[in-house]
């Protein structure tokens, strides 16, 4: 739930973006929902503008708490953008991956260095941007309590 929390949290300008960013051949990343949720044909979702086709699959998300919508459209969008943030949170927190995809969800981050690797990621790639991914670990993760931890604190929850 951590991800549909972090999209609530986001605000509908920068899910906006965000939406936006993930978009392929002017179709956004939650445009079947959406138009299935309006009753249109998936081609003639296009005519709607983008900003409030981001603003329907936003609110989609969060009214449906769909968590797992929510962490595949932030790691769709963290893998386009900043794939090296995860590689090397993965990397310093001893995860075994393949260009950011993880071999075997069994291989926990290593709690103890978890402070390290995100100060240094804070510092490469911005809060914001690590504060997205810690969501994704958070629920990912369930059982290293560290990462939902370091989450909570930075959205102050």
């Amino acid at each position: 739930m951590q991800a549909v929390e972090q999209i609530r949290l986001l605000g509908e300008e920068r899910f906006a973006e965000l939406y936006e960013t993930l978009s392929q051949n002017g179709f956004g990343p939650l445009d079947g929902e959406v138009a299935k949720s309006l009753r249109f044909r998936p081609q003639a979702i296009r005519k709607l503008p983008m900003a409030q086709r981001a603003r329907k699959g936003r609110q989609i998300v969060l009214n449906t708490k769909n968590a797992e919508l929510a962490y595949e459209m932030l790691g769709a969008y963290l893998m386009q953008g900043s794939k090296e943030l995860v590689t090397e949170f993965l990397e310093a927190t001893g995860v075994p991956h393949e260009d950011g995809m993880i071999e075997d969800l069994a291989n926990l981050p290593d709690a103890a260095k978890l402070k390290d690797a995100v100060t240094a990621l804070d510092e490469k790639f911005g809060a914001e941007q690590v504060t997205i991914y810690l969501a994704l670990a958070a629920q990912q993760w369930p059982q290293v309590g560290a990462i939902d931890e370091m989450w909570r604190a930075r959205i102050g929850g």
